[in-house]
């Protein structure tokens, strides 16, 4: 495949990345198909189309083993985020609970870092945590530490309403990855605020992990159909390729990670990005439409 997928600055980073990224949240070591075999194959072929961007965690069962061992001759081709205030639960997880302590932090980069077979990360996000945890846990000086010793080059940070206006007015995040998707709207106002505050946006969820996917509701795939998107997809598009490339008609979205193990399915995200945008009247009408059904964005405060 050729590398000419569409790219962003990331923020106020400095860094330059493919606006389709890869997640390695589902790479769960209990899956028989889903082997360190697999995920190099998987792996290689992302960068082979031309994702420059990767996003693992302390918690994602084997991953962050897993990209060390099998791209760490290739460091140099993309940027790599992972996650702090994880607690280790592998290997049978890919969640774990987490520990909002300053310790913690300074634990899971100095494992991560060993994993990764890496002296640092370009982004180190905590995962998740509410304000009060944030800040309850002395985790901006945890933070602040690893960056100074030279362990993560920017720090940002994983988070969700109500929680990410609060975040936000802090300033000291060079990045923030949230929800977004045509069947998830929540943030849809605050990613475009994010982004002119001159924070990068990292958005998970873009294709609504996929339809059919078991981790998710029936309820949240009805939308669609409730919606009638299926009248605005192109011929041959799939529903989960038409909601990537809703996803990334958000003007403000700057890379939108997408995690698979199947070669099929990398191929079918890499096309969907290639196709481009949505045309704007069908980005509008989609819009329209989701909004007579209830799934709006929350308003910006």
């Amino acid at each position: 495949m050729g590398n000419d997928l569409p790219t962003a600055e990331l923020g106020q980073t400095g860094m330059r990345v493919s606006r389709l990224g890869f997640g390695t949240a589902l790479w769960r070591s209990e899956r028989p198909y889903w082997t360190e075999e697999s995920a190099h194959a998987v792996y290689k072929a992302a960068l082979d189309a031309g994702i420059d961007f990767i996003d693992t965690a302390f918690d994602y069962a084997f991953a962050e083993e897993w990209i060390g061992s099998g791209l760490g001759n290739r460091y140099g081709e993309f940027a790599l985020a992972t996650k702090c205030g994880c607690t280790n639960t592998r290997p049978t997880q890919n969640n774990s609970d987490h520990l909002w302590t300053r310790e913690n932090f300074h634990y899971n980069i100095d494992v991560s870092l060993e994993r990764l077979e890496r002296e640092s990360v370009d982004i180190l996000q905590p995962h998740n945590p509410t304000v009060a945890e944030f800040e309850g846990g002395d985790l901006g000086r945890a933070l602040s530490e690893i960056r100074d010793a030279g362990k993560a080059r920017h720090i940002g940070i994983s988070t969700t309403l109500p929680h990410l206006p609060v975040f936000l007015e802090m300033g000291v995040f060079a990045t923030m990855q949230i929800p977004y998707s045509a069947l998830e709207r929540e943030h849809e106002d605050w990613i475009t605020k994010v982004a002119d505050s001159g924070v990068g946006t990292i958005i998970r969820g873009g294709i609504a992990q996929g339809e059919g996917d078991t981790r998710q509701p029936a309820a949240k795939w009805d939308q669609f159909a409730r919606a009638g998107l299926d009248e605005l997809r192109q011929d041959g598009e799939s529903r989960s390729a038409f909601v990537l490339r809703f996803t990334l008609s958000h003007p403000h979205i700057h890379t939108i990670i997408v995690g698979t193990s199947r070669a099929e399915h990398l191929a079918e995200n890499v096309a969907a990005v290639r196709s481009g945008p949505l045309p704007a009247d069908v980005y509008a009408e989609a819009k329209a439409r989701l909004d007579a059904i209830g799934q709006s964005p929350s308003p910006v405060g």
